[in-house]
């Protein structure tokens, strides 16, 4: 079953593309769901990694991120700030929104 928050057209594309092996262009938007549901689902199957190791490994981390990854706990350090992130609710909505936070994985997404 389709999750509601996705365009069945725009996913039906998409899969047509992947079965004929051709390049996918997803939106913006979508791009942003689809990421927001794997983290959904990864945090589903057990606590995220912590975000003090995420950046000890090399990742980038947007301004909230590094603002938890500095708290002494381990549980509030390996849940996801982006849940109640004004810039994933934008940039699930708003096509190519204007998000600059360094490290944030909805800037990408919206090609900044």
């Amino acid at each position: 079953m389709m999750h509601d928050d996705f365009d069945s057209s725009e996913v039906r594309l998409i899969l047509q593309a992947v079965e004929a092996r051709a390049p996918v262009a997803a939106s913006s938007r979508l791009q942003s769901r689809i990421y927001s549901k794997l983290i959904q689902l990864e945090q589903e199957q057990g606590p995220l990694r912590v975000l003090s190791e995420s950046r000890a490994a090399g990742e980038k981390l947007c301004i909230f991120e590094a603002a938890v990854a500095a708290l002494p706990s381990d549980d509030l350090q390996s849940r996801n700030p982006c849940a109640v992130c004004h810039a994933r609710i934008v940039a699930e909505r708003v096509e190519r929104a204007l998000i600059f936070w360094p490290g944030c994985p909805y800037a990408k997404f919206c090609g900044h």
